[in-house]
């Protein structure tokens, strides 16, 4: 269940910050940079959803009740005054200024995509409290929507290579990952993220998060599909019939229907049922059958249901070369899926001249839970401290570790003469454009993108993975 008091949405260390801070510290700015990790690129995501659900809902008295009786109770101090004085001051919206990157955006590694300062001399300590909530809010659904970003170039590079188009990338890769999500608001933020590169989803929940924080109207869609209780409720003597039912409940022209077909044994249900019993059935409804394997090594089913759907059906070359199903059939892998085996998957079907239009992928676990926060080493740190009437570095620079190294100053991100994005001190910005905007404060929304601009965004710069480095935001 999700916890609406923003003052426990923190670490517990967090509270006691307010009496640590040099006398006379009147701001204090932080950053959130990915620092490394898994990916060169990072596509910024998902800040928007936080600001609208927590930040745009005061804080009240009963808020702050609840607090103190907890913190009392907990083992460390409790700022009572300072949230009293927000409640009282401010209405219960936060004093602070939020400046960010545009959503969607594809910038390298190592650059600042969030600014937080506050904005009353008196909440200083009220930057860093916010650490834990607004980092958790921008790392998970950038990593996700990062993860899926190069899901896509994978699968562009292999479209480009061995089809004769490439305007069915959207439907490529279908978001499977309500169910290994680990809550429900997880997976609509995780399934969001991954809206913003496919058009596909199975997570009705994201759905719902692009609708209500972004305007999108419908960011995803669907088809009707089988599940194996849905194939063995028949009875493994009635297989023939539960793959003929979801024909005359679902089929039809222009439309598609997936069917797993591994609940017994999947080559008896290609060569046998969908290959001869039910071929003309699938020809003659002038829609789409997508065929599901759901079991075994991901790289050998895919290639070998291929080749004997092809077998049975028949096939087109291309103008690259490659063979191509007809429009009739198609293969849905979703199982086993990870930005790995997409690129191993495709790499076998190209060396079998086997067309990437045959195949189409379903993630899960590896889309929306097999990540954390060290996947692209995220951080929020303190650059910058307005103590005494006068601005200091705030950083660390640990011998240990060089790569913990955090940035100093008040901060811009630029683009160069050369069109790189860097990310400089703000007193060095001159007459460039920084790409980081004020996007809230206090309490106010000051500028959101709708979810088609947050896809333009993303498609900026799209490259195969080899070429990715060079991708950058408009």
């Amino acid at each position: 269940m999700a916890n609406r008091n923003l003052i426990l949405n923190a670490d517990s260390y967090k509270a006691s910050h307010f009496l640590q801070y040099p006398p006379e510290t009147a701001r204090v700015s932080s950053y959130i940079e990915a620092r490394g990790g898994q990916f060169k690129q990072a596509v910024f995501f998902g800040l928007q959803m936080f600001i609208k659900e927590y930040l745009t809902k005061p804080i009240t008295h009963a808020d702050v009740d609840e607090a103190q009786a907890v913190f009392a109770t907990h083992g460390v101090p409790f700022n009572e005054a300072g949230w009293r004085y927000i409640v009282d001051t401010y209405n219960g919206y936060l004093p602070i200024e939020i400046e960010a990157l545009p959503e969607g955006a594809v910038v390298p590694v190592k650059n600042a995509m969030v600014q937080v300062v506050n904005t009353d001399p008196n909440c200083a300590w009220l930057t860093s409290y916010v650490e834990t909530a607004l980092l958790r809010a921008v790392w998970y659904p950038t990593t996700v929507a990062t993860q899926s970003w190069y899901c896509r170039q994978v699968i562009l590079r292999y479209m480009e290579e061995t089809c004769d188009a490439v305007e069915g990338i959207g439907f490529k890769l279908h978001d499977f990952g309500a169910r290994g999500a680990t809550t429900e608001e997880a997976a609509a933020i995780g399934g969001a993220a991954h809206l913003v590169n496919f058009m596909g989803t199975d997570t009705l929940s994201g759905l719902m998060a692009a609708r209500r924080y972004y305007g999108a109207d419908m960011a995803g869609f669907s088809i009707p599909a089988a599940e194996h209780s849905t194939v063995t409720a028949w009875g493994r003597d009635n297989e023939v019939a539960a793959y003929a039912n979801m024909l005359d409940q679902f089929a039809g022209p222009g439309k598609l229907v997936a069917v797993v077909s591994d609940s017994y044994d999947l080559w008896n249900a290609i060569d046998n049922i969908w290959g001869e019993e039910l071929k003309e059935k699938v020809e003659a409804t002038g829609g789409t059958l997508v065929v599901r394997p759901d079991s075994g090594d991901p790289v050998e089913i895919v290639c070998e249901t291929i080749q004997r759907l092809m077998n049975k059906f028949g096939f087109t070359v291309n103008g690259k070369g490659f063979r191509v199903l007809p429009a009739c059939i198609r293969v849905i892998q979703g199982d086993g899926i990870s930005l790995q085996t997409i690129e191993e998957i495709l790499a076998a079907m190209k060396a079998k001249q086997l067309s990437a239009d045959n195949i189409a992928f379903g993630m899960g676990g590896e889309l929306l839970q097999k990540i954390n926060r060290d996947t692209m080493k995220f951080a929020m740190k303190a650059s910058a401290a307005l103590i005494a009437n006068e601005w200091r570095d705030v950083y660390k620079d640990p011998v240990t570790d060089q790569g913990k190294r955090s940035k100093k100053g008040r901060l811009a991100v630029i683009k160069d003469d050369k069109g790189n994005v860097k990310t400089v001190r703000e007193d060095e910005l001159g007459d460039r454009n920084n790409l980081m905007q004020v996007v809230f404060r206090n309490g106010e929304v000051i500028r959101e993108d709708n979810f088609e601009q947050v896809r333009a965004n993303a498609l900026v710069g799209e490259a195969p993975v080899a070429e990715a480095e060079d991708a950058i935001v408009a």
